[in-house]
């Protein structure tokens, strides 16, 4: 009896992931450039500290958003393979 889910075959899920993770990096960084960039340049000629937090506090961010769009693109991927 086969299972419902397939699942990806590993090279192909990852290429697809490998993609999807640079074209949102550099998306990302575009985005962050232009409408933080010079947000965080004061942080970091004024308060250090605080622009390491933030700096911090926006990676994380980004991790776990990329995270949940790549998880939901690729469960749209595979509803789309049913």
């Amino acid at each position: 009896m086969k299972s419902s889910k397939q699942p990806l075959p590993t090279w192909q899920s990852f290429t697809v992931e490998l993609l999807l993770y640079a074209v949102l990096v550099v998306a990302y960084f575009f985005f962050v450039l232009h409408y933080l960039g010079g947000w965080f340049k004061e942080l970091f000629d004024h308060h250090r500290t605080l622009f390491a937090v933030m700096a911090l506090v926006v990676m994380i961010g980004q991790t776990v958003g990329l995270e949940i769009v790549c998880g939901f693109l690729i469960w749209l991927v595979r509803q789309r393979k049913k």
